[in-house]
Order: structure tokens, then C-alpha cells, then sequence
């Protein structure tokens, strides 16, 4: 009826809120002295970045080979529930160390993060992923001596894999158009990232000068 009238609905209070608190709590975070140590070093940010690849390098990696061997697309002389139960230990390793990484980046600049359209990409992602494990788990990751001991691969299994493809494709997609987004610098509240380098505040003063 209201759409009717050519009224708008506006978002709750409840809503408001809700952002609000996210917002305050990336600001929180990143504020805090740990996550400022991180982000005014000349060192920690950048070897946090460059272990996060390498972790990105390991878990992807074993996600792929995996896949593929569900997909019956490589390794066709190793059973599949050897190609699971070898990689799961390494796959683990490799999502440690890229969830520990991109838990420190995430808090040394979260009000960027918060702020970039990608990044929300990539939760949402993240959101499917996990999704996509309880759907699956049992039926194909937890128990891949059943999907041997078939005539042929299941179709659950091959769709697993082909979702689980496409999503962390996705995720490394969103992850690296991340850093082409220009963080709104007028309404970060973010410290100095190093004391030889500018404020935000000193950046807003700069492009009003000109």
C-alpha cells in the first residue's frame, strides 16, 4: 500500500542499531593497542600479508586436488578416501594459518574493511561455505571410503566439489578486488599507521588545501 502511495520505507531503529554497533565495534578493534601496533609497523603488516598468501597457497591448493579427485578429473589411480584423509591434516594447517592471518588484518584496519563492498562479498561467501560443509560433511567429506566403494562417483559428491570450486574461487576473487577499493579516508578513525606517515586527519587538511 505505502509503495503504492510512492512512500518509501525506511529501515528500523532495530537496524540502525545493529549497524551502528558493528561499526563501533570494528572501531573498537582496531584501536586497540595490539591492533594499532600492527598497522603503525613497517614489518607486521606486511609479513601478516605475505603469510596469509602462503596460507592461501597451502589451503587452496589441497582444496583443489581434492575436487578434482572427486570431480574424477585427477589422481585416478589413488582412491578417494586417500586423497581426503592425506590432505585433511595439510588443508587444515593451510585454513589455520590463513584464518589467524586474516583475523590480524582484519582487526588492524577493520573500519576499512567495514566500509568495503568486497569484503562483504567475501563474508557472505564465507556464509556458503560453511553452509556448504554441514550440507555435505557427512554425506561426502566424512566418509569418502563409501563414495570408493560405488560403481561410479556419486552426483553429491561431484556437486560438492563443483560448489565448493566455484565459492572459495569466489572468495579469492572478492580477497584480491579488496584491495582496488578506496577506503572512504573521511570517515576512518583509524590512528597513525606509522609515525612517519600521515594522519587521516593530515590527508583531509592536505586535499583541503588544495
Amino acid at each position: 500500500m505505502g509503495q503504492a502511495l510512492g512512500l518509501r520505507r525506511t529501515p528500523g531503529p532495530a537496524l540502525h542499531i545493529s549497524i551502528s554497533m558493528i561499526l563501533s565495534l570494528c572501531q573498537w578493534a582496531q584501536n586497540t593497542a595490539f591492533f594499532t601496533a600492527i598497522r603503525g609497523s613497517w614489518n607486521a603488516y606486511p609479513a601478516i600479508m605475505a603469510t596469509h598468501l602462503l596460507g592461501i597457497a597451502l589451503f587452496g591448493g589441497m582444496i583443489l586436488i581434492t575436487d578434482m579427485r572427486l570431480l574424477g578429473l585427477a589422481m585416478r589411480n589413488r582412491s578417494i578416501s586417500d586423497v581426503v584423509d592425506q590432505l585433511r591434516a595439510p588443508k587444515r594447517v593451510g585454513l589455520l594459518i590463513v584464518a589467524i592471518c586474516g583475523i590480524l588484518m582484519l582487526g588492524s584496519k577493520a573500519e576499512e574493511y567495514y566500509y568495503n563492498i568486497f569484503f562483504r562479498i567475501k563474508l557472505l561467501l564465507l556464509m556458503c561455505v560453511l553452509l556448504h560443509s554441514v550440507i555435505f560433511r557427512t554425506s561426502v567429506y566424512a566418509n569418502p571410503a563409501a563414495l570408493d566403494r560405488a560403481a561410479k562417483i556419486p552426483g553429491r559428491a561431484k556437486l560438492a566439489a563443483i560448489l565448493s570450486l566455484l565459492l572459495w574461487a569466489g572468495i579469492a576473487c572478492a580477497g584480491r578486488a579488496i584491495g582496488y577499493v578506496e577506503p572512504p579516508l573521511e570517515r576512518i578513525h583509524a590512528g597513525l599507521f606509522h609515525p612517519g606517515l600521515p594522519t587521516v586527519q593530515s590527508v583531509e587538511n592536505h586535499r583541503s588545501a588544495r
